[in-house]
């Protein structure tokens, strides 16, 4: 079993915990954030085999053909492929998608038959980043993806042995007959090697920790100061990205890890599991909610978490945090979702 992130907020011995941090399976998407009924998330686990990838038949796309611009796809002609047709329509030139990262991405999604448009980002402004990940996702997507480089379109037609199964999505209107059409535009990716984007800024203060600035994926180091810890929340720029602003309601998904103040020990971390964390703002530990939010996609942040904002005396049984323990996070915002 997963182990479950020690950001989620502690509640009273008896009551039931929510779910923890980066599990979502809920077929909401990435993080359970996505309004939409058709996004790919799976509706079950996939049992199917790999498919053989072709080339096509495949419908052309008519209008909106730069790269994150909202497509319009013609209907599918004639029947379509038994096998997983998918083509690269614009190259990108950057890093390479691998099987368990996740992706962000505008995407449309149509059916094969009718051209009837069940599901697209665009429209929402807000691209989906979710995992590409065997039970997180369509196995049309996880196949279809792996290999390409972000800044490319994928065009692609699932049967639905990857998609929804013979279920299909009825909420969507998708019956289990219907083969999809997907076109996707990849903008970004990120895995355990992920790290901040910005610039460095300045660390003057000598009563807070001074933290690591290298953007190799490694997790930053912490040098903590000789003093008592500040007894008000710290949330401060290390290096500052320049993407969206995180609001209080959003999914993140992050790199972090954490040390106690006292004895510099390490409790939890993203870098020692090899795996990033994406959970909402709305279900951690107070001082992670308010440092986080306002802070911009891309940067590196320190946040110093008072007992008042943490656990207090009630933290999770078995992590080695002692009550009344004053936390320190360093949280590289990769996206929000």
């Amino acid at each position: 079993m997963r182990r479950r992130s020690l950001l989620l907020a502690a509640v009273p011995a008896g009551l039931v915990t929510v779910a923890g941090c980066g599990d979502d399976k809920s077929g909401k998407g990435a993080g359970g954030t996505s309004s939409s009924p058709a996004s790919p998330a799976p509706s079950a686990t996939s049992a199917a085999p790999p498919p053989k990838i072709v080339e096509g038949p495949l419908p052309a796309i008519t209008a909106g053909t730069k790269f994150d611009e909202k497509p319009t796809v013609a209907k599918g002609s004639g029947s379509p492929s038994k096998d997983l047709a998918v083509k690269t329509v614009i190259a990108g030139g950057g890093r390479t998608v691998a099987e368990n990262d996740y992706i962000q991405a505008n995407y449309l999604g149509q059916i094969w038959d009718t051209a009837k448009v069940f599901d697209n980002s665009y429209d929402r402004k807000t691209p989906l980043v979710i995992q590409l990940a065997q039970g997180g996702i369509i196995d049309g997507w996880r196949y279809a993806l792996a290999g390409r480089k972000v800044g490319s379109r994928v065009l692609m037609a699932v049967p639905p042995t990857w998609g929804y199964g013979t279920q299909g999505n009825p909420q969507a209107g998708i019956k289990g007959t219907d083969t999809l059409v997907f076109v996707v535009d990849v903008q970004n990716t990120f895995n355990a090697k992920s790290s901040a984007k910005g610039e460095t800024v300045a660390q003057s203060d000598s009563d807070l920790p001074k933290v690591g600035t290298n953007t190799d994926g490694k997790a930053p180091s912490i040098d903590l100061p000789k003093v008592k810890p500040p007894t008000g929340l710290v949330a401060k720029y290390v290096i500052e990205g320049d993407g969206d602003e995180v609001k209080a309601d959003n999914t993140v998904l992050v790199q972090y890890k954490g040390v106690l103040w006292d004895t510099g020990k390490e409790f939890d971390s993203t870098y020692g599991r090899g795996q990033l964390a994406s959970f909402s703002l709305q279900q951690v530990v107070k001082g992670w909610a308010q440092g986080l939010t306002g802070k911009k996609v891309g940067s590196r942040v320190l946040v110093v978490i008072p007992p008042k904002l943490g656990y207090g005396d009630n933290p999770p049984s078995g992590s080695g945090i002692k009550k009344d323990s004053t936390l320190v996070f360093v949280v590289d915002i990769l996206a929000k979702m």
